[in-house]
């Protein structure tokens, strides 16, 4: 069996495709955590929503921890490190989301949709991804 790991670099089409997926997502990412830093009122009552303290320092420390999360996807060298912590963050907000029984297509499935934005980028604008993650044609 033969094992062909090279990978032609991306059309244009998909190339700016995944850039224009990956900034949607660093820039939401960018305004969620924004938001979390500031702790606008707002912040600590929905957090108390969800079923967390009303703390101003626990959304600072999500807010911290969303940017870092962040910043390394947006770092090409480290942007697939990024989508793994990135992945996680978002399968625990489903999980709060589930665990509060709110809306499913607007607020449960949202994290899941920020993943496949956030996957989908990257596997459009790097030929390394996609040389592990081929798709089959048979």
């Amino acid at each position: 069996m033969q094992t062909d790991t090279a990978v032609a670099p991306p059309s244009k089409a998909a190339l700016w495709t995944g850039r224009v997926l990956s900034a949607l997502v660093i820039l939401f990412l960018v305004f969620d955590a924004s938001l979390k830093l500031v702790a606008p009122p707002i912040v600590p009552q929905t957090m108390e929503e969800l079923g967390f303290s009303g703390s101003i320092a626990l959304a600072r420390g999500l807010g911290v921890m969303t940017l870092a999360c962040t910043a390394l996807y947006a770092a090409p060298k480290t942007s697939l490190l990024g989508a793994i912590l990135l992945t996680g963050l978002f399968g625990g907000a489903m999980a709060t989301h589930l665990r509060v029984g709110t809306p499913v297509f607007s607020h449960l499935l949202f994290g899941f949709y920020l993943g496949l934005m956030t996957w989908g980028g990257l596997y459009l604008r790097d030929p390394w991804l996609r040389s592990i993650l081929p798709w089959r044609r048979r």
